[in-house]
């Protein structure tokens, strides 16, 4: 594996490849207006992008503004295709069906619940001029945060992909803001459909693991990302990260996360009361600290615990193991 650092961030202006932007949805009416406006403003040539936004058997009324969608882009001259997957709910089988009906030479992931500046596709794009170049990482910031778990999640810099970048496993980026040449996913296979998290790990691994294609960091590219904002949200995404650890565990024999014990815990809740919360609260009285840092412990303690449990919890099916195909397109 190669991680390369591009040491000038300014679009290559004579690479511009046929890209494909994929989208998986499930239930996304509350993020899907701003999403929308936010591709729709991309800087790319809007003749070389298609944006596939697939249907991941939404409850709410993501159809009808998905195909509301398709027809606004049509009239700005924009390609944008609603598409669904109905039969697998994974957000990687939604992607595998975008894959299928690309047609683009570079395919760059991203989620419902982000927001792509506008020089994003430029940027992301342009590592790839470089033909060794396999797949490229974006980062991802937060978006601005009103409520404690928001502002908490932007401070400890969650899902930034520095943090991925560094896995003593195998660097990575998450399909929030990432992208794969085609030419790349003809030799290891799509995703694993009915794998339910994980997947974007699998992917990268299986690349740099299985071929000679070289994995880039495109640090100005960026997708802003709405953090959790309940207690529940919180406690089910550190559950599927803890399920997630289990699973690449099984396919990759990746180390487990060690489990928070009893006699840790302790440890940590008497030195946040006996230290860091004396210590905090004179920084928020002076305004020096925000009134969540008080909480930084407790809360990172909640998520550890949860991540423990979707760890213990998680059970790899044998259907979850397989690898879905890049199909020979037919007459597009």
């Amino acid at each position: 594996m190669t991680l390369n650092q591009p040491t000038d961030s300014q679009p290559n202006p004579a690479f511009f490849p046929r890209v494909s932007v994929i989208v998986p949805i499930y239930n996304g009416e509350t993020d899907l207006p701003d999403l929308i406006r936010s591709l729709l403003s991309q800087t790319y040539p809007k003749e070389l992008v298609e944006y596939l936004l697939v249907d991941n058997n939404s409850r709410d009324r993501t159809p009808a503004i998905l195909e509301k969608a398709e027809q606004d882009a049509a009239s700005q001259g924009i390609k944008l295709s609603h598409l669904t997957e109905n039969q697998i709910q994974s957000s990687y089988a939604a992607r595998n069906q975008a894959i299928q009906a690309s047609t683009g030479e570079i395919l760059a992931f991203t989620d419902a619940d982000c927001r792509p500046v506008p020089q994003w596709l430029n940027l992301l794009v342009e590592p790839f001029a470089d033909p060794k170049v396999g797949l490229v990482v974006g980062e991802i910031a937060a978006l601005p945060g009103k409520t404690l778990l928001e502002q908490h999640a932007d401070r400890q810099s969650t899902l930034s992909q520095k943090a991925t970048l560094a896995h003593p496993f195998c660097p990575y980026g998450q399909t929030a803001n990432l992208a794969i040449r085609r030419q790349v996913l003809e030799e290891v296979g799509l995703f694993r459909p009915y794998l339910t998290t994980g997947g974007d790990a699998d992917i990268c691994w299986r690349i740099q693991r299985e071929t000679n294609w070289q994995l880039s960091f495109a640090e100005q590219a960026i997708v802003q990302h709405r953090h959790r904002t309940t207690l529940q949200e919180f406690r089910s995404q550190w559950q599927r990260y803890g399920r997630s650890n289990k699973y690449l565990h099984e396919l990759h024999g990746v180390k487990l996360r060690p489990k928070l014990t009893p006699q840790t815990s302790l440890y940590l809740i008497s030195r946040w009361v006996l230290k860091e919360l004396p210590t905090t609260s004179i920084k928020v009285v002076t305004g020096k600290a925000a009134f969540g840092e008080l909480l930084s412990t407790p809360i990172n303690l909640y998520g550890t615990w949860y991540r423990d449990v979707g760890q213990q919890q998680a059970q790899l099916s044998e259907q979850a193991k397989e690898i879905e195909w890049l199909q020979k397109p037919q007459n597009k």
